[in-house]
């Protein structure tokens, strides 16, 4: 830990997946953050990684982005071509900001990766086997091309470790909690808590006396209710599967389906994750398109099957709208982000509709006319405000690697 406060820091964020990174190099400092003027200098995402036809895309600054390929045959050669990067726009990078998926029962908040943090991550391992092996070999590359430097990780789980037993536990034998640490996680923690934070910031809301609902839609999808300042509810459960309809997975289902699936079109456990996982959701109801633009068109073109696809979403959508209304028994504000929450004004109107007695009062100009800003779109007068906040996971990482880095507390 840095003895005395570093005034000034520039940190790498990284994202690292199966066979793409994103990066961005970001300028943070305690009075950056005050004024939300924090700095990217450097802003891209590398992808198939693994091949000799690797895409990487950057962005200097406010400078257009360019797209180039070449031959990235493993992550070390990707981060690589990072630094080589970061170094064209002669910038000294303090610190790293790592985004982890899952940091299972125990890392509940952001850490300075230490041996002992290092060997946590690598138990959840089991709970997160498609994303945490990636995160971690991203720190491990790290280490190597950057010695000595300090490494944060973020963790998406961390948010919300404040949900009730009531909330976490499945209505299955308790030892498999106990032994297995089956019970809901969910994810999206980081965006969740960002778009808190800046609703937050724009309102002048008390933290600890907000109730507010967040809808984050993007290819995955997430309703998180937030009771008294925390996370009490979230529709992602032991994986990012369950909850919403998305993109391409399918979200909440009877649990025998698989099981009648198995038997009757003799499926395999690795094909049934398939099917949940890449062929359901939007893409499998509409048979045309995971991705809502698409859907939204196509539907309005006359084609049947996009129109139930976009229906049914919003529809959970709702339903979720209001379990957790519910569940929080006073609400201030629905926020709307990710990239569906943050642009489709449509989604918004049609997920909203019918919940005026609940306090939610759209007002179908100001819904019409943000698109991928920021701003209140509640009719005046509305008793519950409607906020769309564009999320930025990216940023949070890095205040986040500041902070830790100087002894400040977490927001």
């Amino acid at each position: 830990m840095h003895p005395v406060m570093i005034e000034r820091m520039n940190v790498l964020v990284l994202n690292c997946g199966s066979s793409s990174i994103r990066f961005q190099v970001i300028e943070t400092d305690a009075e950056r953050i005050a004024a939300h003027t924090d700095r990217s200098h450097v802003h891209g995402h590398v992808e198939k990684i693994g091949t000799a036809e690797a895409l990487v895309t950057r962005r200097f600054g406010d400078e257009p982005a360019a797209c180039f390929g070449e031959e990235l045959l493993n992550h070390e050669a990707a981060l690589s071509r990072i630094l080589e990067l970061v170094r064209m726009q002669k910038l000294d990078v303090e610190a790293i900001g790592h985004r982890v998926v899952h940091g299972g029962e125990h890392l509940t908040e952001s850490k300075l990766i230490t041996e002992d943090v290092l060997r946590q991550v690598e138990a959840a391992v089991s709970l997160a086997p498609l994303h945490n092996p990636h995160n971690l070999k991203g720190y491990q590359i790290c280490r190597r091309l950057f010695p000595g430097l300090p490494q944060v990780a973020v963790f998406d789980t961390a948010f919300h470790h404040t949900l009730p037993p009531v909330a976490y536990l499945y209505g299955l034998p308790y030892d498999y909690y106990r032994r297995q640490g089956i019970r809901r996680y969910g994810f999206h923690g980081t965006s969740v808590r960002y778009v808190f934070y800046r609703y937050r910031e724009r309102t002048g809301a008390v933290r600890e006396k907000a109730n507010v609902i967040v809808a984050h839609l993007g290819n995955g999808c997430s309703v998180t209710a937030i009771g008294g300042g925390r996370s009490v509810d979230t529709s992602m459960g032991f994986t990012p599967l369950e909850g919403l309809l998305m993109g391409t997975r399918s979200g909440d289902l009877d649990p025998s389906i698989l099981l009648h699936l198995m038997a009757k079109e003799e499926l395999m456990p690795h094909e049934v994750s398939t099917l949940l996982n890449r062929w359901s959701g939007l893409y499998g109801l509409s048979g045309n398109s995971s991705d809502m633009r698409t859907l939204l068109q196509a539907m309005e073109a006359g084609d049947k099957r996009s129109q139930m696809a976009v229906e049914s979403f919003c529809y959970r959508l709702r339903k979720y709208i209001g379990a957790y209304w519910a569940a929080l028994g006073r609400l201030d504000a629905v926020i709307f982000t990710g990239g569906i929450g943050e642009r489709a004004h449509k989604i918004r109107e049609m997920a909203l509709a019918g919940l005026e007695p609940m306090g939610l009062r759209l007002s179908v100009g100001l819904n019409r006319s943000i698109e991928a800003g920021e701003g209140d779109i509640a009719a005046a007068g509305s008793p519950v405000r409607i906020w769309v906040i564009p999320t930025n996971e990216e940023l949070l990482i890095a205040r986040d690697t500041y902070r830790i880095l100087n002894g400040l507390p977490l927001p």
